[in-house]
C-alpha cells in the first residue's frame, strides 16, 4: 500500500467563506489549472478522487489543504479552521481505510491553535499537523511560535509543512513570476534553514517533521552548511551539524519526476528519510498521479529502499498498517 502523505482537499463550504480573504491569488483553494481535477468534496470529485488512487496502488491519502486560512482575525481564522478540520475527520471517518487528516490550526492564535489541536488529535482522530511554512509573512520558526512546537514534542506528532507560496517575500522570485515553479522549493529550503538555526529539532526531539519536494535545494547544501554555516558569520552555537539536523526529518518524494533530484535526495538524507508525496492534484498539470509514484520503480534502486520509500516509510511513520 502506497501512502500519499502530501494530497490537497477542498470542501466547497470553505472555498465560499474564504472567498476572496486568501492574501494572494497563489494561495486560491482551487486555481485554473486545479480546477479539471478531483479536488473538492463534491460525490463526483470524490469517486474520481478513489479512481485515481485505485490506478495508482494508493491505499490512503493524508489529507491538508493547499493554504490554510492564516487570517489577521482570530474568530474569522477559528471559524475557517474548524470548517476545513471537520470536513476532513467527516471524511475520514466515511472513508477510514482511505482517508486520513492532518489538523490544521488557526495561526497565528497561539491559545486557540493548542486548543484546536487538541481538538483534532483527541475528538477529530487527525495524524498529525499541517502548518505553512510562513505565518502572515513571518516565518514559523519564530519565537512566537515555540508552544506549539512545545505540544507537538509532547504528543510525538508528525508535523507535515507546506510552502505557503511567498516566494520567500523576495522580488527576486515574485516579480519575475518564479513564485511556485521556484519559490516553493526555496520555501522548503528556508524551512529547513531556519529549523536549524533556532534548533527546534534539537529541542523538540520527538516531533516527526515532513518537509515537501525533497526539502528542495538542501541535498545539495549539507558539506557547505557544515563547513561554513557553523562558523562566526554563520551559526556558530550549535548543538550539532547542520547536516545532522537536516538528516533528522523525512522528506517526500514530489520532484516533477526528477531522476538526478530525487538521487540527490537518497544519497543525503538516506532511503529510510523519504516518503511518498504527490502534491494532488497540483501535479496532475504535468503528469499523471501514477506516474508520481510509478518513476520510484523505474529508477534502478535496490528493490529494498524502493520497497521502504513506496511501502514502509509513511506507513511507519503514521502507525498505519503496511
Amino acid at each position: 500500500m502506497i501512502c500519499d502523505v502530501h494530497a490537497h482537499y477542498t470542501p466547497r463550504n470553505f472555498s465560499e467563506f474564504m472567498g476572496d480573504r486568501f492574501a494572494s491569488p497563489v494561495h486560491l483553494p482551487v486555481k485554473r489549472g486545479m480546477a479539471r481535477h478531483p479536488f473538492s468534496d463534491s460525490a463526483e470529485d470524490i469517486e474520481g478522487r478513489f479512481r485515481l488512487m485505485d490506478e495508482a496502488g494508493v491505499g490512503k491519502q493524508v489529507l491538508s489543504p493547499n493554504h490554510p486560512p492564516y487570517l489577521p482575525d482570530e474568530a474569522e481564522c477559528v471559524t475557517a479552521v474548524k470548517m476545513l478540520n471537520d470536513a476532513y475527520a467527516d471524511f475520514a471517518s466515511r472513508h477510514p481505510a482511505r482517508i486520513s487528516s492532518y489538523v490544521m490550526l488557526p495561526l497565528p492564535h497561539i491559545d486557540a491553535a493548542l486548543k484546536e489541536m487538541e481538538r483534532g488529535f483527541d475528538e477529530l482522530g487527525c495524524v498529525g499537523v499541517n502548518m505553512n511554512i510562513t505565518c502572515l509573512g513571518r516565518s514559523i520558526a519564530e519565537t512566537e511560535f515555540e508552544p506549539i512546537y512545545a505540544e507537538m514534542n509532547k504528543r510525538g506528532a508528525v508535523l507535515f509543512v507546506h510552502p505557503s507560496g511567498s516566494g520567500i517575500c523576495s522580488p527576486f522570485i515574485v516579480d519575475y513570476n518564479y513564485r511556485a515553479s521556484v519559490g516553493t522549493s526555496l520555501e522548503d529550503a528556508t524551512f529547513v534553514l531556519h529549523m536549524i538555526a533556532k534548533q527546534i529539532p534539537h529541542r523538540y526531539p520527538n516531533i516527526k517533521f515532513i518537509v515537501p519536494h525533497l526539502g528542495g535545494p538542501i541535498p545539495m547544501l549539507l558539506n557547505r552548511l557544515d563547513k561554513q554555516g557553523q562558523n562566526q558569520s554563520g551559526h556558530p552555537n550549535l548543538a550539532e551539524a547542520p547536516s545532522v539536523t537536516a538528516k533528522k526529518f523525512y522528506y517526500d518524494t514530489v520532484c516533477y519526476g526528477s531522476k538526478a533530484a530525487f538521487i540527490c535526495a537518497l544519497e543525503a538524507f538516506g532511503a529510510d528519510h523519504l516518503v511518498t508525496g504527490s502534491d494532488y492534484p497540483v501535479l496532475q498539470d504535468y503528469e499523471a498521479y501514477k506516474e508520481t509514484f510509478a518513476y520510484i520503480e523505474r529508477l534502478g534502486l535496490p528493490k529494498s529502499d524502493t520497497d521502504k520509500i513506496l511501502h514502509h516509510n509513511a506507513q511507519a511513520l503514521f502507525g498505519f498498517e503496511h
